[in-house]
């Protein structure tokens, strides 16, 4: 199916499997992923590196904000897909631990460091053909995106994703603390003062409680085609 030279913006709450989702997107139709969380984890990893998240969570905001510049990331395409660097060195690992999940939310949330990751978005998607997912990618990073998908599903189905996901990486989660972290990102997100969580008026929504993998990029398949008229 030949679809346009579009942006994709998909967005929604945590474990909702956005990409995971748009990562599947990107290879069937030959996008360009771009995983902002993963640009969030990455600026929290290097707050927490740096000693600027102290013991309580409280952030050292004018020393994050001094020292950020010292950060560069960037994405490359390897055997797993696409792997976020800092500098010569992934750190794709270290980002989806509990750790940073736990401190990911507050981070995000502060104005300087939501306008240097947009930043690097943008100058990442200037070729166009991109798919990106987040938490404000259709309401404030791409709000003019031909195609937004806000994604949503069931708290209880989301913290077993999530901790799943953990169990996988062979770490030893503790569900009620999975699940007590869910529900604080997303009411974090949903409430910070700076490009807080929620649905564009001209999102799709998808819920996937109860969905495949192969029946959100058939639902997707089905969207592009009525919205641009592609005959397969």
């Amino acid at each position: 199916m030949q679809v346009p030279d579009i942006i994709i913006a998909v967005d929604g709450y945590s474990s909702t499997g956005k990409s995971t989702f748009a990562k599947l997107v990107a290879k069937e139709f030959a996008f360009l992923y771009l995983d902002s969380g993963a640009m969030y984890r990455g600026v929290t990893l290097f707050a927490m590196e740096k000693g600027f998240i102290d013991a309580e969570g409280t952030i050292d905001e004018k020393a994050l904000r001094k020292s950020l510049g010292e950060l560069e990331l960037h994405f490359e395409h390897g055997a797993e897909g696409t792997l976020l660097y800092s500098g010569e060195r992934c750190i794709e690992k270290e980002i989806r631990t509990m750790e940073v999940s736990s401190h990911v939310s507050p981070v995000s949330a502060i104005p300087f460091v939501r306008n240097w990751v947009d930043e690097r978005l943008h100058a990442f998607s200037e070729k166009g053909r991109v798919i990106m997912d987040g938490r404000d990618i259709g309401t404030t990073v791409f709000p003019n995106a031909e195609v937004k998908v806000f994604m949503v599903a069931e708290p209880e189905i989301r913290a077993q994703r999530r901790f799943d996901e953990l169990k996988a990486k062979g770490e030893n989660p503790d569900f009620d603390e999975v699940m007590k972290n869910l529900l604080e990102r997303d009411y974090i997100d949903s409430h910070r003062e700076t490009s807080p969580l929620k649905r564009a008026e001209d999102a799709y929504v998808m819920d996937n409680s109860d969905m495949t993998l192969h029946e959100e990029t058939v639902w997707l398949r089905g969207l592009l085609q009525g919205k641009f008229g592609i005959l397969e």
